[in-house]
């Protein structure tokens, strides 16, 4: 995310120096978040604020929700997950547009994104906590076995046969593996900061150079204690945006890779038979938790099933589901061809329908884009807003903007 300066700033003080009035119109699927209000209320007296609760749709700014055009008319500021103006004219006053979501994908074919030049700010950064949880959730469930373990536990069953115990016993810890962070922003460095707590050695992708210092430190919304501020944790750092630069960092021994790149024209299908091919080397472990179409979902299924029908086989492991194969076997043999493994919150599309053959992939982990919830997410967004909101008052420079030529 790019950071630019909202300057002059007639549309925050009046002649006299003052804040001339606003008005703050919050539309989102959620109840009202009456602390922010409260906050917003006590902190900035001169802002009026209207709530609308209304429902994710597709295409929000066709006028789908039915937003009476005078609240659009005379908002100047607007917090939205999707819901926007269906069209320039119908909101002159608009000088600001934060959304509660990471991304903006889901609107970017809407008039207010493509037809002004209106700031769009995000919330990327907060969801780093809880979707890194989600990721090592999945990766350590895969990896130690779980649906083995929960199945021995509903069957009542201390189970001590001498070939499943070998079995587990050949589980291999995360010590000495290499994640691949694929978009090193702050999910990536959240997740890229846990992993190597754990021991793993991480390595991260962007698009462009991070070969100074400062270029490698991340300057937007950061929840307190997490993530990685400065770059510190990746042992090597590779960038571009062509299959050719994609490829030489896939070809980097990764064991288990994080997709957390932005869907753009240029990302999308980013991952399909050729980098599979490349990862299938170490049969690497896939996560995505970006968009589904990042990755060639066809593709996928197929390096998942080319795994499964050569990999070794074990009577009580090989029923249960998400049955990832033990990591020791992986490196013994390398020449099993295939991905060990995936988790994925996301898919292409959504909702994934019920005969869709990614269900029945094996050893595949699918959540229903959930990675991200959480009690923290509302309030979250909304100090990021504040932090703008203080920032656009002193005619600072505003944080997490999206930048309309790159997609982000």
């Amino acid at each position: 995310m790019a950071a630019v300066a909202l300057s002059p700033l007639p549309h925050a003080t009046t002649m006299g120096g003052g804040l001339k009035p606003e008005h703050l119109l919050v539309i989102l699927p959620f109840d009202p978040p009456t602390a922010f209000f409260d906050r917003i209320r006590r902190k900035h007296p001169h802002i009026k604020i209207t709530y609308r609760q209304l429902s994710f749709t597709a295409t929000p700014w066709n006028g789908a929700e039915q937003i009476p055009p005078e609240l659009f008319h005379d908002a100047t500021l607007l917090v939205t997950l999707s819901a926007l103006p269906p069209s320039p004219k119908d909101c002159p006053k608009l000088e600001w547009i934060h959304f509660t979501s990471a991304g903006t994908n889901h609107v970017a074919n809407s008039p207010i994104y493509t037809d002004t030049t209106i700031p769009l700010t995000t919330s990327s950064g907060i969801h780093g906590p809880q979707i890194a949880e989600w990721v090592l959730m999945t990766m350590l469930a895969s990896s130690h076995r779980y649906a083995l373990l929960h199945k021995w536990q509903n069957k009542h069953q201390w189970d001590q046969e001498l070939d499943n115990i070998n079995y587990m016993r050949n589980l291999h810890d995360k010590v000495g593996q290499r994640l691949g962070v694929l978009g090193y922003g702050s999910i990536g460095r959240q997740v890229g900061r846990v992993a190597k707590a754990m021991g793993m050695d991480v390595i991260a992708y962007t698009a462009s150079p991070r070969d100074t210092p400062e270029s490698k430190k991340d300057h937007g919304f950061i929840v307190p204690g997490t993530g990685d501020p400065n770059g510190e944790f990746p042992s090597a750092w590779y960038s571009g945006t062509d299959k050719e630069d994609l490829h030489r960092f896939l070809a980097q021994d990764i064991d288990h890779l994080l997709i957390s790149v932005p869907l753009t024209k240029e990302t999308t299908h980013f991952l399909g038979k050729e980098e599979f091919d490349i990862l299938s080397t170490r049969n690497a472990f896939i996560t995505n938790i970006s968009r589904g179409a990042i990755i060639d979902q066809p593709a996928l299924i197929a390096a998942l099933r080319a795994f499964e029908d050569h990999r070794p086989s074990s009577p009580s492991y090989a029923d249960t589901s998400f049955s990832v194969a033990p990591e020791a076997d992986m490196n013994a043999d390398t020449s099993i061809p295939g991905l060990r493994g995936a988790a994925l919150d996301v898919t292409d599309p959504e909702p994934l329908p019920p005969d869709d053959p990614l269900w029945d992939a094996p050893n595949c982990i699918i959540t229903p884009h959930i990675s991200g919830a959480g009690s923290a997410y509302v309030d979250r967004c909304f100090q990021v807003f504040e932090v703008n909101l203080e920032r656009r008052e002193k005619g600072e420079k505003l944080i997490n903007v999206v930048d309309r030529s790159k997609g982000y």
